[in-house]
Protein backbone atom coordinates (compact mmCIF):
# COMPACT_ATOMS: atom_id res chain seq x y z
CA UNK A 1 0.00 0.00 0.00
CA UNK A 2 1.36 3.26 -0.86
CA UNK A 3 1.63 6.46 1.67
CA UNK A 4 -0.85 9.06 1.18
CA UNK A 5 1.11 12.14 -0.44
CA UNK A 6 1.68 14.68 1.72
CA UNK A 7 -0.26 18.08 2.59
CA UNK A 8 2.45 19.76 0.43
CA UNK A 9 2.81 17.43 -2.61
CA UNK A 10 -0.98 17.97 -2.99
CA UNK A 11 -0.89 21.92 -2.45
CA UNK A 12 2.01 21.83 -5.24
CA UNK A 13 0.11 19.42 -7.87
CA UNK A 14 -3.71 21.36 -6.97
CA UNK A 15 -1.46 24.78 -7.85
CA UNK A 16 0.27 22.75 -10.82
CA UNK A 17 -3.28 22.23 -12.04
CA UNK A 18 -4.29 25.39 -11.72
CA UNK A 19 -2.20 27.12 -13.74
CA UNK A 20 -2.01 24.04 -16.67
CA UNK A 21 -5.70 24.97 -16.63
CA UNK A 22 -5.30 28.76 -17.32
CA UNK A 23 -2.53 28.10 -19.44
CA UNK A 24 -5.16 26.06 -21.45
CA UNK A 25 -7.31 28.39 -21.37
CA UNK A 26 -5.49 31.24 -22.87
CA UNK A 27 -4.13 28.87 -25.39
CA UNK A 28 -7.76 28.31 -26.62
CA UNK A 29 -8.80 31.95 -26.67
CA UNK A 30 -5.34 32.76 -29.04
CA UNK A 31 -6.52 29.62 -31.19
CA UNK A 32 -10.27 31.63 -31.44
CA UNK A 33 -12.05 29.75 -28.92
CA UNK A 34 -14.60 31.55 -26.35
CA UNK A 35 -14.45 29.91 -22.96
CA UNK A 36 -18.00 29.08 -22.07
CA UNK A 37 -17.02 27.64 -18.12
CA UNK A 38 -13.89 26.12 -16.06
CA UNK A 39 -14.13 23.63 -13.48
CA UNK A 40 -18.13 22.86 -14.80
CA UNK A 41 -19.36 20.30 -12.26
CA UNK A 42 -22.34 18.05 -12.15
CA UNK A 43 -23.51 15.41 -10.06
CA UNK A 44 -21.89 12.93 -13.00
CA UNK A 45 -18.57 15.03 -12.98
CA UNK A 46 -16.75 17.61 -13.62
CA UNK A 47 -15.16 18.92 -16.80
CA UNK A 48 -12.14 21.60 -17.03
CA UNK A 49 -12.91 23.68 -19.94
CA UNK A 50 -15.80 23.93 -21.92
CA UNK A 51 -15.41 26.07 -24.63
CA UNK A 52 -17.04 27.08 -28.13
CA UNK A 53 -15.81 28.21 -31.38
CA UNK A 54 -18.45 29.00 -34.24
CA UNK A 55 -21.29 25.83 -34.12
CA UNK A 56 -18.39 23.48 -32.52
CA UNK A 57 -18.35 23.03 -28.47
CA UNK A 58 -16.27 21.22 -26.90
CA UNK A 59 -15.34 19.49 -23.26
CA UNK A 60 -11.67 19.63 -22.55
CA UNK A 61 -9.67 17.75 -19.67
CA UNK A 62 -6.58 19.32 -18.83
CA UNK A 63 -3.59 17.80 -17.32
CA UNK A 64 -0.41 18.37 -16.01
CA UNK A 65 2.69 16.11 -16.08
CA UNK A 66 6.62 15.89 -17.02
CA UNK A 67 6.35 14.40 -19.97
CA UNK A 68 3.94 14.37 -23.07
CA UNK A 69 3.14 10.46 -23.06
CA UNK A 70 2.50 10.60 -18.75
CA UNK A 71 0.23 13.45 -19.60
CA UNK A 72 -2.41 11.25 -22.58
CA UNK A 73 -2.02 8.32 -20.03
CA UNK A 74 -3.38 10.15 -17.33
CA UNK A 75 -6.44 10.34 -18.65
CA UNK A 76 -8.53 6.89 -17.99
CA UNK A 77 -11.59 6.08 -19.72
CA UNK A 78 -13.27 5.88 -16.31
CA UNK A 79 -12.72 9.83 -16.21
CA UNK A 80 -13.64 10.30 -20.02
CA UNK A 81 -17.13 8.47 -19.35
CA UNK A 82 -17.26 11.33 -16.62
CA UNK A 83 -16.18 14.00 -18.75
CA UNK A 84 -19.13 12.59 -21.24
CA UNK A 85 -22.20 12.13 -18.69
CA UNK A 86 -21.45 15.94 -17.77
CA UNK A 87 -21.47 17.26 -21.02
CA UNK A 88 -24.81 15.76 -21.51
CA UNK A 89 -25.94 17.56 -18.98
CA UNK A 90 -24.38 20.41 -19.58
CA UNK A 91 -25.41 20.62 -23.21
CA UNK A 92 -29.42 19.80 -22.19
CA UNK A 93 -29.33 22.56 -19.95
CA UNK A 94 -28.10 25.17 -23.18
CA UNK A 95 -30.56 25.32 -25.37
CA UNK A 96 -28.75 27.63 -27.14
CA UNK A 97 -26.17 25.19 -28.69
CA UNK A 98 -28.69 22.57 -29.35
CA UNK A 99 -27.65 23.19 -32.78
CA UNK A 100 -23.78 23.06 -31.87
CA UNK A 101 -21.85 19.63 -32.67
CA UNK A 102 -19.56 18.62 -29.49
CA UNK A 103 -16.18 16.87 -29.07
CA UNK A 104 -13.55 15.80 -26.28
CA UNK A 105 -10.18 17.21 -26.25
CA UNK A 106 -7.68 17.68 -24.29
CA UNK A 107 -4.49 19.32 -23.00
CA UNK A 108 -1.37 18.07 -21.87
CA UNK A 109 0.72 21.16 -20.05
CA UNK A 110 4.44 19.36 -20.01
CA UNK A 111 7.46 20.96 -18.67
CA UNK A 112 8.62 24.88 -18.76
CA UNK A 113 4.38 24.98 -19.27
CA UNK A 114 4.42 23.76 -22.43
CA UNK A 115 0.61 23.04 -23.70
CA UNK A 116 -0.57 20.32 -26.31
CA UNK A 117 -3.93 20.36 -27.89
CA UNK A 118 -5.23 17.04 -28.46
CA UNK A 119 -8.65 17.22 -30.77
CA UNK A 120 -11.53 14.36 -30.33
CA UNK A 121 -9.95 11.87 -27.63
CA UNK A 122 -13.42 10.11 -28.02
CA UNK A 123 -13.12 8.48 -31.45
Amino acid sequence: MMAPASPNLRRRAYWQGHVAEIIAAMLLRLKGWQILARRWQSGQGEVDLIARRGRVVIFVEVKYRKTLAQGREAISETQWRRIEAAADIFMARQPALRHCSWRFDAICVTAFWRPHHFQDMRR
